[in-house]
């Protein structure tokens, strides 16, 4: 076990101009402090230095091709000085440990431990049911069966039509039968004819039994084979129920009081419900622990993504991002018991103080200018939106108001309804997308590519990170959306959208994702890097009018 000297980075430069913030960071939603910014530039060079020879490192070898969260946490030791301990999330380079980077929660990679041992026991087992599934007895006996069912169905549904004819035929005798219908003749016919139906019927009979008894036969040998492989899974399950319960107990997190609280606890496992794969792994718990552990006071965290983007998720080299919120907010939430912490920003209405345009009003529509950070309807905790201001203008709405949304940092133009019937008309062409809408837009970085073109990408929900969208090939939803490049500079591309689809944060997804645009859109915060706003701004919307019929287009410029 390496001692804290090995763990404490010294600040390589003069931070006396820094001041200490007042409070510590609110890990879901912050702006990086500078003396967390200098702590993760310091690290970005010890990252190189420790991982790559060359003065330009090619970040796609690093760890394997795959990029990795880097957390740091800047500290203050008991006598007053300064430093930042780091941390990286996960396993890198398929190790727990690195010099100058604090140690796992728990170490499952420790050789000898109970956690190594219980896996290589579960690993046994898998390889026994392995070699019982792939045993050539148990291959050939499926296969048997397998052969055996489909020369049923194929026998039988010859041997039922063959019935079917030879019922025909018989039909066709009896109708031709030439004695009279007293005579012992006929008699003796027509028992003739019965004889061969029954006959026919007591072969078909004959043949299924046949066919189920030597299936009977090798079901029972499969059955040999298959309560052997039951018994293994049934000890496989009860093993990694135990060796997962165990696993959860040991890891312990401490808050600032010095309190422990086990990962059971924290998430208040019960039955079959387990936290999310990976718990307690992320860079902020194992920074978090290690102060607490050595008595260092936590001053201002960050964390940020080193390497190549994953093909999913979007993640920027060198760019700073909140905590996940299914995996460590959870965790986080009883460590950080007993620090002053950031007021969480997203419970401050950002509507406040800010007015709400309105661009054309009838009888039937209203249209606003929606500023940037305002909800585009009531949230869990801040009802204050365009919807409820809409409601509070016009009093006499009947029905629902809302026919589309934008995101809460996106400005420009909402339609919205003043009755039932002019909400369901334009909920149709919505559906129906006869609504033609244009975005503008201001890129990170030069584009160099078409100047027209479209993207497709299949997106779906970050189960572990919501509201951030991932690329699914799999489970992803269709999203498609047209630009046109309007300019571009060294630093920055403006740009137009037209989206097809209309997928939650398609258009910064659209905008950031390597398959798309690789160019993350100004000021996001999700998938760029945040700044004064969001530089998205819806700015042309084309309709028919619920009540003329009429096409109408409405435009209105962003104030950038």
């Amino acid at each position: 076990m390496e001692s804290m000297n090995a763990m404490w980075h010294e600040f390589d430069s003069d931070i006396s101009s820094l001041s200490i913030p007042a409070q510590f960071t609110y890990p879901f939603c912050y702006d990086p402090h500078p003396l967390a910014l200098k702590a993760a530039r310091q690290l970005t060079d010890y990252i190189e230095k420790l991982f790559f020879n060359e003065e330009e490192p090619e970040y796609k070898n690093f760890n394997g091709g795959i990029g990795k969260m880097f957390g740091v946490l800047v500290v203050e030791k008991k006598d007053g000085q300064l430093g930042f301990i780091s941390a990286f999330s996960g396993k890198l380079y398929n190790s727990n440990h690195h010099k100058g980077f604090v140690p796992p929660v728990f170490d499952t990679l420790h050789e000898g431990g109970f956690y190594k041992k219980g896996e290589a026991e579960i690993n046994i087992l898998n390889r026994r049911i392995e070699n019982m599934e792939s045993d050539q007895g148990y291959i050939d006996v499926t296969d048997k069966l397998k052969t055996l069912e489909q020369d049923e169905t194929e026998i039988l549904q010859l041997f039922k039509k063959h019935l079917k004819s030879a019922k025909h035929q018989r039909k066709i005798q009896r109708e031709n039968i030439q004695y009279h219908p007293d005579s012992p003749e006929y008699k003796e016919a027509m028992d003739t004819l019965d004889k061969e139906s029954i006959h026919d019927h007591y072969q078909l009979k004959k043949l299924k039994k046949s066919f189920q008894l030597a299936q009977e036969i090798l079901r029972k040998e499969m059955e040999m084979y298959a309560t052997v492989i039951k018994e293994i899974k049934d000890q496989r399950r009860k093993k990694s129920g135990e060796l997962q319960s165990l696993l959860f107990q040991n890891y312990r997190f401490l808050n600032a009081r010095h309190e422990y609280k086990d990962l059971v606890e924290i998430f208040d496992i019960h039955d079959d419900f387990t936290p999310p794969s990976g718990a307690g792994e992320c860079a902020a718990p194992k920074l978090l622990q290690y102060a607490f552990m050595h008595q260092l006071k936590p001053v201002a965290m960050a964390e940020f993504w080193f390497g190549v983007s994953p093909g999913s998720e979007i993640r920027k080299h060198g760019m700073f991002y909140p905590a996940c919120i299914s995996k460590c907010k959870p965790i986080l939430s009883h460590m950080m018991i007993g620090l002053q912490v950031e007021e969480n920003p997203l419970l401050v209405n950002p509507a406040k103080g800010k007015s709400l345009p309105v661009i054309y009003e009838d009888e039937a529509i209203i249209i606003v200018n929606k500023p940037p950070e305002f909800l585009s309807v009531p949230g869990k905790t801040i009802s204050d939106s365009v919807s409820e201001r809409v409601k509070n203008m016009c009093p006499d709405i009947k029905g629902p108001v809302v026919i589309h949304r934008l995101d809460m940092s996106t400005s420009g133009i909402m339609i919205l309804a003043k009755n039932k019937d002019v909400h369901q008309f334009l909920q149709r062409q919505f559906i129906t997308r006869k609504i033609h809408k244009r975005y503008v837009a201001i890129l990170e970085g030069r584009w160099n590519g078409p100047l027209s073109g479209e993207i497709k990408l299949p997106m779906r929900v970050d189960l572990d990170n919501r509201p951030r969208q991932l690329v699914c090939d799999q489970y992803g939803k269709p999203s498609h959306t047209k630009y046109d490049i309007v300019s571009t500079d060294d630093h920055f591309t403006r740009i137009y959208f037209y989206p097809v689809t209309g997928r939650t944060h398609q258009l910064r997804v659209h905008a950031s994702h390597p398959g798309g645009l690789n160019l993350p859109i100004w000021g996001d915060d999700l998938y760029g890097t945040k700044k004064d706003r969001l530089y998205l701004h819806a700015d042309t919307i084309e309709f028919i009018h619920p009540l003329t019929r009429q096409k109408m287009t409405i435009h209105s410029d962003p104030d950038f």
